[in-house]
């Protein structure tokens, strides 16, 4: 059995995982930090977060702070994990640590979950 994740799923993820490293190191995040951080325009930010809003994902307050739900906290760790557990795994054969991010956050969304259970006994 193959699987294959959409590319809306690997952008959200990719929000999500955003939101929650930024407010790890600012606490409150809006719009503009994410887009800053991503390097993406306001107007794309803006679109990903209201598509996120309508999946639940998050909150926004009057002010524009933005919070991940439940649901979007539970989401947004399990990428954390996987790029953090790719990332060191990468590292630890050899690959240099800018290569090693930056290709785990690709093979972050499309490892099935079998291998990554495989890696993470690996790395223990």
């Amino acid at each position: 059995m193959s699987y294959t994740k959409h590319r809306s799923d690997e952008s959200v993820e990719d929000y999500l995982e955003t939101i929650l490293l930024l407010q790890k190191k600012m606490g409150q995040v809006r719009s503009i930090d994410i887009a800053h951080e991503l390097e993406y325009s306001k107007p794309s930010v803006s679109v990903a977060m209201k598509n996120l809003r309508e999946k639940e994902y998050i909150t926004v307050t009057d002010n524009g702070y933005i919070t991940l739900t439940e649901s979007g906290k539970q989401r947004a760790e399990s990428v954390l994990e996987r790029h953090t557990i790719l990332s060191d795994w990468l590292m630890s054969i050899g690959v240099s640590k800018e290569t090693a991010q930056a290709d785990a956050c690709r093979i972050e969304h499309d490892l099935s979950e079998e291998s990554f259970e495989a890696i993470k006994r690996a790395c223990r």
